[in-house]
Formats: C-alpha cells, sequence, structure tokens
C-alpha cells in the first residue's frame, strides 16, 4: 500500500511540475507556514538560494544581504529556503535559524519554510528549478571547490551528470518573467552572480 501512495505521489508531483511554465506560477510557505503565491513577485529579478546555518558557505548570508540592500529597490527579491539535508546543518526551527540570521548577518530578505531539494520529498519549485538548470561544476579555483568535487565523486563517480543540488548555497536566477537564467554552485564568485543580477534589473521587463 505504501508504495503505491508513493507512486501515486510522485506521479501527482511529475505532473504538477509538467503544468508549470516558470517561477510565479508555483506557491510556496512562509517560515510561519502560510501560502506565498510566488506570481506575487512578477516583474521582480528573483534569486532563489537553499541555506543552512551551520555550514562553510553560511558567511554567504552576508554577501547575499549585501546584494539585497544595493538591489532590493531596483526590483531584486532574494528568496531564502532552509535545507537541513547537507549534513544536517540547518537543524533548527524556523524561528531559530531566522533569529540566527538576523542577529549574525542582518539578513533582511524573505525567508521561506525549511523544505527538502532532493529526493521523495523536495519540494516542486526545486524540482522545477533542477529540471530549468542542470549541475554545470564547482568552480575548482575555489578554495573549497575541489574538496567538494573530490567528496562526492567518490560517493558518484557520475554526480556531475545528475541536476540534483549538490550542496548549501545553491543559487538560481530567475528573470522577471519568472523564466529561470542562471544556476550557481556555492563555490561561484558573488561578484559574478551580481553582474548578472545588474543585467537582468537594466533590462526592459517582459512580462505580460
Amino acid at each position: 500500500m505504501r508504495k503505491v501512495t508513493f507512486l501515486l505521489t510522485a506521479i501527482l508531483s511529475i505532473s504538477t511540475i509538467m503544468a508549470q511554465n516558470s517561477v510565479l506560477d508555483f506557491t510556496v510557505k512562509d517560515r510561519k507556514g502560510n501560502d506565498v503565491a510566488l506570481s506575487e513577485y512578477k516583474g521582480k529579478v528573483l534569486l532563489i538560494v537553499n541555506t543552512a546555518t551551520r555550514c562553510g558557505f553560511t558567511p554567504q548570508y552576508e554577501e547575499l544581504e549585501a546584494l539585497y540592500k544595493n538591489y532590493k529597490d531596483k526590483g531584486l527579491e532574494i528568496l531564502d529556503f532552509p535545507c537541513n539535508q547537507f549534513g544536517n546543518q540547518a537543524p533548527g526551527s524556523e524561528e531559530e535559524i531566522h533569529e540566527f540570521c538576523t542577529l549574525n548577518f542582518g539578513t533582511d530578505f524573505p525567508q521561506f519554510k525549511k523544505i527538502e531539494v532532493n529526493g521523495p520529498g523536495e519540494d516542486p519549485l526545486f524540482t522545477y528549478l533542477k529540471k530549468e538548470k542542470g549541475f554545470e561544476g564547482f568552480d575548482l579555483n575555489h578554495p573549497i571547490g575541489g574538496k567538494l568535487d573530490e567528496m562526492m565523486r567518490k560517493m558518484d563517480p557520475d554526480f556531475d551528470k545528475k541536476p540534483d543540488i549538490k550542496w548549501n548555497f545553491t543559487k538560481f536566477l530567475v528573470g522577471k518573467d519568472g523564466k529561470v537564467i542562471a544556476r550557481y554552485e556555492p563555490t561561484h564568485d558573488i561578484k559574478l552572480i551580481e553582474q548578472d543580477i545588474k543585467k537582468l534589473l537594466e533590462a526592459g521587463c517582459c512580462c505580460k
């Protein structure tokens, strides 16, 4: 019975994803459990990130907040989705995570309910994001890039051929029309991401 239920759930999830044409078609939960239709962000440039509070990349919260302060008034929104799937590095409740981020990094961008980004329980939004932009490799010039690549290649020699999220602070850039433009691994230089954001913000809105 469990197998049948799981299969039906998987089929419904796949059907839902296939019906979505953009990020704006999804509804997610905020950190208090309330529904948020991403259509509310139509006309905005989005940077969607899966985060963790006890990760070597956690200081990226500071970089993300700097981006948000610089470009929020120009149309950027950063959507933060805590995830505990990578080394159990986001173990707290939504409120504990929110308190940690605001106290330590002064974050002001929207933070949503903790989710899974891989596997049977993954959030449909991330299923869609991965379908639109797969993994293209770590930056091996980054101090941790080579170590991550080596670690994952030992666990799965074909890891780089799969679109799943590899680690905390994977980022997806979404245009004003809800289309996925780019994917950045946690080793990606934030300055290069900023350049892409600026281009999108300066471009005319193609939304209708």
